[in-house]
């Protein structure tokens, strides 16, 4: 067959965890803040689509043509490389497998959890400084930013189950295309679904917060965006974390136990055989 079996995908996941687990320090700062600034491109792209999409092509397809374009972003990472923390929740197969060690997968994330946030901040910086933000487009990431900030502890961990769901089974079908075209189409139709869907990605999410964050003090956008006081108060910091742990802790357990654990459970006599 031109593409891998689940089961051969498996026992590749079980390979890339090896592989994940012996980058350096400098390795994985270097992908990881790359990851985090592609997520981030993506992130910006999304707004620039759809800031006044709605009124010319409904709320319906708007949200299928901003997932749309978001998912450059995971092709960017899969493709050109990069490491990112959400589809690295794929790891744990490895530490199921006996292959890598549960301290091998935390160093991983740890510090490619920190380079992702490197990597979106500086985007959202750079685009904030870049001016592309001042207007319209701006107060549209701003509307972004409060609605997310503003969810409750419950539904920010839920999107993020549903999310990571998603992104980290794009990840595991993009390792069964054989070419980069394959690849593409692997990663497109998960990561519109999830973007589309409302679900909360923790590093996608820390591009859209933190230029939210930076947009609040500016008069001109916060004045276009129009959002209640209410609502807009959520956007800073103490709002940031509220959004980020519970996104956070979603997208592991979305990642790990819907892909890693419950297809180990599914392939493991494959995985003892190799």
């Amino acid at each position: 067959m031109s593409f891998k079996t689940p089961s051969e995908l498996a026992q590749g996941a079980c390979s890339v965890a090896v592989s994940k687990s012996r980058w350096s320090v400098v390795q994985m700062l270097i992908l990881g803040i790359f990851a985090g600034a592609y997520i981030g491109f993506a992130g910006f792209l999304y707004t620039v689509v759809t800031h006044d999409l709605v009124g010319f092509a409904g709320v319906g397809f708007t949200k299928f043509l901003g997932g749309a374009v978001f998912s450059v972003g995971l092709m960017l990472v899969v493709i050109a490389g990069g490491e990112l923390f959400t589809g690295n929740c794929m790891m744990p197969m490895g530490i199921l497998s006996g292959c890598v060690t549960t301290g091998q997968v935390l160093r991983n994330w740890l510090w490619v959890y920190l380079a992702n946030f490197l990597g979106s901040v500086l985007v959202a910086f750079l685009v904030f400084h870049s001016g592309l933000a001042a207007g319209p487009v701006g107060a549209h990431a701003l509307k972004i930013a409060a609605g997310k900030m503003s969810l409750t502890f419950k539904e920010a961990l839920v999107r993020g189950i549903l999310c990571n769901w998603l992104v980290v089974l794009a990840v595991w079908m993009s390792m069964a295309a054989t070419d980069v075209v394959g690849k593409i189409f692997a990663i497109f139709f998960p990561i519109m679904a999830f973007v589309a869907s409302g679900f909360e990605h923790s590093i996608a999410n820390m591009y859209f917060m933190f230029l939210g964050m930076l947009l609040k003090g500016s008069e001109k956008v916060a004045g276009l965006a129009n959002i209640p006081e209410g609502k807009l108060a959520y956007v800073g910091w103490e709002g940031f974390f509220h959004n980020l742990i519970p996104v956070t802790i979603g997208n592991v357990i979305g990642g790990v136990f819907f892909v890693a654990i419950l297809y180990f459970v599914v392939f493991k006599d494959k995985l003892k055989e190799n």
